[in-house]
């Protein structure tokens, strides 16, 4: 599978062996790649790298669930910082040949997803690196899709004391979850929920990401709950877990006809202390930068914001 292109060299990694070679350009997940391998989250030939002389000019790679034949999103797009004009070009070049190869023929890629520095737009060295990536992902069809804030809470953070205003119960029902997260679409923020309102009806959007993300953790259902008032009418949900490698809210929300009333502060403390008395060291959490309310609610109760995420899509198959 390998390509030449002038006195480059664009092919996959032959296996952990190159691992080595492939994390030369710095970024984050290089620590978990070798694990991401072994779990069956990566594989060989979805790690691609750009060899300019020998020397390692742009790489790529994209990651799945475990199982998964196809990947979930491609989430390393790096090139050589040196200022170079060509290496926009360079790291273009290998994520059009990387696609051809990995993505199946008609198929929609999965989306592009980059980590950044809160104030990434704020420094010219972190901006310029910034977007030169999206400037390379942009040259195969990629646009940008959402910006969102990381947010963590770690040990030692107070976690607000409860209210009484509302009693907690584990998730018996799927059934009953769904209509709830069916229900919470109406108005939301999300910029995915929003895309997926777009193209099916809101039964079937709250299904697609139960199965596709809730569905698929496999720490245990019991830490989800649902949050009620004193009479027992749901008014909203939280889902705590755990993603493999770390602990998460992966969802929360409040009804429509019980918004406005504060309560997101307590559903957002209950799945901390669902999670804090796991003895985790910390817990992550997403929000897109434009759902102002969800964000502020995060701070108010001690959490900060690690890092941006960018999300890039493709419109249509490679």
């Amino acid at each position: 599978m390998t390509a030449q292109h002038d006195d480059l060299t664009i092919r996959p990694i032959t296996g952990p062996d190159e691992l080595d070679l492939f994390n030369q350009l710095p970024y984050q997940l290089n620590e978990e790649l070798a694990g991401d391998l072994d779990a069956g989250h990566r594989q060989p030939g979805w790690l691609w790298v750009a060899l300019r002389g020998g020397r390692l000019a742009a790489r790529t790679a994209w990651w799945a669930r475990a199982g998964n034949e196809q990947p979930d999103a491609l989430d390393i797009l790096d090139l050589d910082d040196s200022g170079r004009p060509e290496t926009v070009d360079i790291a273009a070049r290998l994520l059009s040949t990387a696609m051809a190869k990995v993505i199946p023929e008609g198929t929609r890629p999965p989306y592009y997803l980059r980590f950044v520095d809160p104030d990434w737009r704020g420094a010219p060295a972190t901006r310029q690196a910034t977007e030169d990536r999206m400037a390379a992902a942009s040259r195969t069809g990629a646009r940008l899709f959402v910006e969102r804030l990381r947010l963590e809470w770690r040990a030692g953070t107070p976690v607000p004391a409860q209210t009484g205003r509302l009693s907690f119960r584990p998730v018996t029902d799927p059934g009953e979850l769904l209509a709830l997260m069916t229900d919470v679409l109406d108005g939301t923020l999300d910029a995915h929920s929003r895309d997926d309102l777009t193209r099916m009806p809101p039964r079937a959007a709250a299904a697609k990401h139960y199965d596709e993300e809730l569905a698929l953790y496999t720490s245990p259902r019991h830490w989800w709950r649902i949050a009620c008032l004193p009479g027992g009418e749901p008014v909203g949900f939280v889902i705590p877990a755990h993603n493999g490698y770390n602990a998460i809210i992966a969802y929360l929300g409040v009804v429509p006809a019980h918004r406005g009333n504060g309560y997101i502060a307590d559903i957002l403390a209950e799945g901390v202390w669902v999670l804090a008395a796991q003895d985790v060291p910390l817990i992550r959490a997403s929000t897109d930068l434009g759902n102002v309310p969800m964000a502020a609610a995060f701070h108010r109760a001690g959490w900060v914001t690690k890092e941006h995420q960018i999300d890039m899509i493709w419109e249509r198959p490679g």
